[in-house]
């Protein structure tokens, strides 16, 4: 069975992506460092908008790694659809469950425990 297609070097898309995760990862353990203030000791939706950052990076750096490095773009449309709507919901959910969990715990053992962190 011939193959219709020529082969094409992904080389450069390669480098690409391996270049946007890297940018990615060196913004996240930046921040992770740093802890600015202004990120760090404000309240939006219930968490600080650095949690809100690190979550849409992760996702950013999900949606790259399934999309490229697993071959999702050379997929039909809706096995794409199904993979990715499926993660993205479970990732959402789980992260909405963990920020009200942990917000909850917080709020009742504040008062009771010393965090030394």
């Amino acid at each position: 069975m011939a193959h219709d297609k020529e082969h094409t070097s992904h080389t450069k898309l390669i480098w690409k992506v391996f270049g946007i995760l890297s940018v990615i990862t060196i913004v996240e353990v930046a921040l992770g460092i740093a802890k600015p203030d202004v990120l760090y000791l404000t309240k939006i939706l219930g968490t600080s908008p650095l949690n809100i950052i690190f979550l849409v990076l992760t996702l950013v750096k999900a949606y790259y790694i399934t999309w490229f490095f697993m071959h999702m773009a050379d997929e039909t449309k809706s096995l794409r659809r199904a993979v990715v709507w499926t993660a993205v919901f479970l990732i959402i959910y789980l992260a909405t469950l963990l920020l009200i969990e942990g917000a909850y715990l917080n709020e009742v053992l504040g008062p009771l425990v010393k965090w030394n962190y």
